[in-house]
C-alpha cells in the first residue's frame, strides 16, 4: 500500500519533544501508574503486588476477557461486538477489512487524517462532508449529507463527535437523522468516538445502531494514551470478526500489562473523565476571556465537546506564525494544513493542566506578532 505521509503525526515527531510548550494536544491530563492502581480496588500495595506476578505471556486476541466483559457492560453489544486494540491500528484493520477499490466512502472534514487517506490508498472514491463557520460556531449541513450518501457506490460514512479539530457536536435530532439516513440505504457507519465522555451532555453512542462501528479509548478523555489500548463496539458481529482476523497480521493481541492497568482504569472511568472535565471546563473558560480580549487577531469558535478548538488567525499567515511561534518561543502549534484545510486556522487544545501556562507563552508571542 503507497499511503501519503500523516501530515500531523509527522508535525508532532518534528516538534512534541522538543517543544518547550504546546497550545495544540487533542489528549487531556494523564495519569501516574500509581494513581491508576489506586483505582483498582484493595490497596496500591496489593494491585502493584499483582502487576509484579503478572506473566508476560501472550494474551487474548479479543482482549482481556475481563477488560471485554467491563466493556460489554458500558456498550451491551455482546463479547463478539467487541475487539480491543491500539485506536490507530483499529482504524486501519476495520477500513481494510471492510472496504476494496471503487467503494464510495464520505468523510466528516476535517478530519483525522488516517480516517480518509486510507480509504484513498484501498482505492475507495473518498467525499467529504465539511464542516463549515457560520457566526462563531461550527455547522454541518445534513441535507448536504443525504445528497452525498445518493450515491449507490457509497458503503461507507465516517463520523467524529465530538469533534477533531473543531469541536462540533451534533443535537441528538441530527445525530438521529445522520444515523437513519445511512440506515436507510445500507451504509454502515464508522464512528469515531474517541473524545466520547469529554462533552457538557453525553450523545448516545452509535454502537447501539444496527449498522454501525465505533471506535473510543482510554488516549483521550481518561488521560491514557501511553497505554495504546482502544476498542471497536458493534452490533455487527461480523464486522468485527473480520477486524480480527485481520489482526492476526499487525500485533495479533495486546500488551498483558496495558491491559492489566487498563481494566483498572476502566473500574474507575468516571473518576478519569471528571477530573479531565474539571480541567477542561477550567481551561475552556480561560481560553474565552484570553481570545475576546484578542478579537481583532483571532475569531475564536469556542468547542461545543472534546478538548479542541479551531480558531481563526486574522492577521498574518498561520503557517508563518506556527513557524515562528516554534522558533522565537519554543511553543508548538498546529496549523490546519495538517487536516488537509486552507483557511488560516489553527488547533488549540485545552484538555492539560499547563494549557494556562501555554497560553500566556502564546499571549506573549501575538504581542510581538502585531508588532511586526
Amino acid at each position: 500500500m503507497r499511503i501519503r505521509d500523516f501530515q500531523l503525526e509527522r508535525y508532532f515527531a518534528k516538534y512534541e519533544f522538543n517543544a518547550a510548550h504546546l497550545l495544540s494536544p487533542s489528549d487531556c491530563e494523564t495519569w501516574s501508574v500509581e494513581e491508576i492502581l489506586k483505582l483498582g480496588g484493595g490497596s496500591v500495595e496489593e494491585n502493584f503486588a499483582r502487576l509484579k506476578d503478572l506473566r508476560l505471556c501472550y494474551t487474548e486476541s479479543r482482549g482481556n476477557p475481563e477488560l471485554v466483559d467491563a466493556l460489554d457492560e458500558i456498550y451491551g453489544v455482546g463479547r463478539e461486538g467487541l475487539l480491543v486494540g491500539c485506536p490507530e491500528e483499529l482504524i486501519f484493520l476495520f477500513l481494510n477489512s471492510f472496504l476494496e477499490a471503487g467503494d464510495g466512502v464520505v468523510s466528516i472534514s476535517p478530519a483525522y487524517q488516517s480516517l480518509y487517506e486510507l480509504p484513498r490508498a484501498i482505492g475507495c472514491e473518498v467525499s467529504f462532508w465539511s464542516l463549515r463557520p457560520s457566526n462563531g460556531r461550527w455547522i454541518l449541513d445534513v441535507d448536504r449529507l443525504e445528497f452525498l450518501l445518493r450515491s449507490p457506490r457509497v458503503r461507507l460514512l465516517i463520523v467524529n463527535f465530538p469533534h477533531n479539530p473543531t469541536g462540533y457536536m451534533p443535537t441528538p435530532d441530527e445525530l438521529r437523522r445522520i444515523e437513519d439516513l445511512a440506515q436507510e440505504r445500507g451504509i454502515v457507519v464508522f464512528s469515531d468516538e474517541m473524545y466520547r465522555g469529554l462533552e457538557p451532555m453525553s450523545l448516545p453512542t452509535l454502537a447501539e445502531s444496527e449498522n454501525a462501528v465505533t471506535l473510543c479509548g482510554l488516549s483521550k478523555g481518561p488521560g491514557l494514551p501511553g497505554l495504546r489500548l482502544g476498542w471497536l463496539a458493534s452490533r455487527r458481529h461480523d464486522l468485527i470478526a473480520a477486524v480480527g482476523a485481520l489482526k492476526d497480521y499487525t500485533t495479533i493481541c495486546n500488551s498483558a500489562p496495558g491491559e492489566f492497568l487498563g481494566v483498572t482504569a476502566l473500574r474507575g472511568l468516571e473518576t478519569l473523565l471528571e477530573r479531565n472535565r474539571a480541567i477542561l471546563r477550567a481551561n475552556a473558560a480561560l481560553a474565552e476571556r484570553f481570545f475576546a480580549r484578542r478579537s481583532d487577531l483571532v475569531e475564536w469558535f469556542p468547542a461545543a465537546g472534546g478538548p479542541t478548538a479551531f480558531p481563526r488567525l486574522l492577521m498574518g499567515d498561520v503557517e508563518e506564525m506556527c513557524s515562528r511561534a516554534v522558533g522565537e518561543k519554543k511553543l508548538m502549534i498546529l496549523p490546519d494544513s495538517v487536516f488537509d484545510v486552507k483557511d488560516n486556522r489553527f488547533r488549540v487544545g485545552m484538555g492539560r493542566k499547563n494549557f494556562p501556562q501555554a497560553l500566556s507563552v502564546f499571549g506573549e508571542f501575538l504581542a510581538g506578532w502585531t508588532e511586526n
